[in-house]
């Protein structure tokens, strides 16, 4: 306890140090408030789970969630299959958002990892996040890449403006 905190008494020839008396009791609510605060300003990884559907994106924020925060660097894991692969087109993107966002991150590793609660025994939730995958072929047809001249899904067209291969050159540099 600091000196300064420390209340000196007299009782006859002694004298007696004692703390100073405490604090008025706050609201609950003002306590969570500046705990939040406290998250948001300090990096701590509570902070990226509240934030993260909005930093993330509706879509892939459902098939991926930080795991780790280990000095600036941030884990994330993803669902295997097409969740890992965007994630790991979308990784400079997201650190961009982070970073914009006040987290001081200087680096984002992706990992496989099973986020999202086993699908049912069918495989209805596999098929349905297939269903609107942008590399299908047999639902958004075919177009040409602008930029390499290479057949590519129409819905790799429409999402990034070009294959997904050229995406990644992009991402990368």
């Amino acid at each position: 306890m600091p000196i300064g905190s420390v209340i000196g008494r007299v009782m006859g020839t002694v004298s007696v140090l004692m703390p100073p008396k405490p604090a008025p009791a706050a609201p609950l609510s003002d306590c969570l408030g500046a705990l939040q605060q406290r998250w948001q300003q300090g990096g701590h990884l509570a902070a990226l789970w509240q934030a993260w559907p909005r930093l993330a994106g509706e879509q892939l924020a459902g098939h991926c969630r930080p795991l780790r925060l280990q000095g600036s660097v941030l884990t994330v894991g993803a669902d295997p299959g097409p969740w890992l692969q965007a994630l790991q087109y979308n990784r400079h993107q997201l650190l961009g958002a982070l970073r914009a966002a006040g987290f001081a991150l200087r680096d984002l590793r992706i990992e496989r990892a099973g986020v999202l609660p086993t699908p049912m025994a069918d495989g209805a939730a596999a098929s349905e996040a297939w269903q609107c995958h942008p590399s299908r072929v047999d639902v958004h047809g075919m177009a040409t890449c602008p930029c390499c001249s290479s057949p590519a899904p129409a819905g790799e067209m429409a999402r990034w403006g070009h294959c997904s291969f050229c995406r990644r050159q992009r991402l990368a540099q």
